[in-house]
C-alpha cells in the first residue's frame, strides 16, 4: 500500500518521480480555480459533475468513470505521492475523468453552484475531539459544500470506522440532510451499483463491515449565498 489513514499506523510512502508524473498527465489540472462556475467548459461533454474528496489511489474514481461515461468525474486528493499513483492507473482515453491536487478546504474557492454529488469514500476519521472539525462532514465542511451544489445536495459516505459514521450521522441531519440510504454493512445489503475502492476491498477481506449512508438536502431547505 502507497499510503493509509492516520488511524491505521502506516505512514505515506514518498513517490521520488512524483512531480515528474503529475507535470505529464493530461488528467491533472492544474490551475483548477480558473475553473470555479464553469466547469462544464473543461469536459468534453457538458454533463453533471460528480467529485469525490480524497482519491487515494483512485480506484473508486476511475471506476466510476468508466462505468457512468453519462457523468463528469473529479477526484481530489491533497498528497502529491498519492495522486501521482492516481494518475499512473488512468489509461488513455477516459474524457470524463480529470484529479485536482489540493486542500479541501478550498473547495468552495474551485467550485460554485455546478456539483450534483460528493463521494467520501474511507476518509480519515480524525479520532481526537479537538480534531473534530477536520473530518469531511464537520459543519465547516458542509457550509463550504452549501455553495459549490448546483441544485439539490447529495453526499454519499463510506467508511470502515464507527464513530465517524455516527458522527457523521448527527452532523448531516443537523445540517438539514435527508438520509435516503443508511448500511451497517453495505456488502450485505440490497444497495445496487457499489464500485469498492482500495481501503474497501482491503477491510472486506478483513471482514470488516462497510457503513454507507446516502444523504440528501433538498434545494428548498438551502440558504442560498451571494
Amino acid at each position: 500500500m502507497l499510503y493509509n489513514k492516520v488511524g491505521d499506523g502506516m505512514r505515506l510512502r514518498n513517490v521520488k518521480n512524483k512531480q515528474q508524473i503529475m507535470d505529464a498527465s493530461s488528467y491533472l489540472v492544474k490551475n483548477p480555480k480558473d475553473y470555479c462556475g464553469k466547469w462544464n467548459t473543461f469536459f468534453e461533454k457538458n454533463q453533471p459533475i460528480h467529485v469525490e474528496i480524497g482519491t487515494g489511489k483512485g480506484q473508486f474514481i476511475l471506476g466510476m468513470a468508466l462505468a457512468h461515461p453519462e457523468w463528469n468525474f473529479i477526484g481530489i486528493e491533497k498528497y502529491d505521492s498519492v495522486i501521482a499513483r492516481a494518475l499512473e492507473k488512468i489509461p488513455e482515453g477516459v474524457p470524463n475523468l480529470c484529479m485536482i491536487r489540493m486542500n479541501a478546504l478550498e473547495i468552495d474557492e474551485v467550485f460554485s453552484r455546478e456539483v450534483e454529488t460528493i463521494y467520501l469514500n474511507f476518509s480519515d476519521p480524525w479520532p481526537k475531539k479537538r480534531q473534530a472539525n477536520r473530518r469531511l462532514t464537520s459543519p465547516i465542511f458542509l457550509n463550504k459544500y452549501d455553495s459549490i451544489f448546483v441544485q439539490d445536495e447529495t453526499i454519499i459516505q463510506k467508511t470502515d470506522n464507527p464513530h465517524l459514521f455516527e458522527y457523521s450521522l448527527v452532523s448531516l441531519t443537523q445540517h438539514g440532510y435527508e438520509l435516503l440510504e443508511v448500511s451497517l454493512d453495505l456488502h450485505q445489503s440490497s444497495i445496487e451499483g457499489n464500485v469498492m475502492s482500495e481501503y474497501e476491498e482491503k477491510f472486506s477481506k478483513k471482514g470488516k463491515p462497510i457503513f454507507y449512508v446516502h444523504a440528501k438536502k433538498n434545494v428548498s431547505n438551502l440558504v442560498k449565498k451571494d
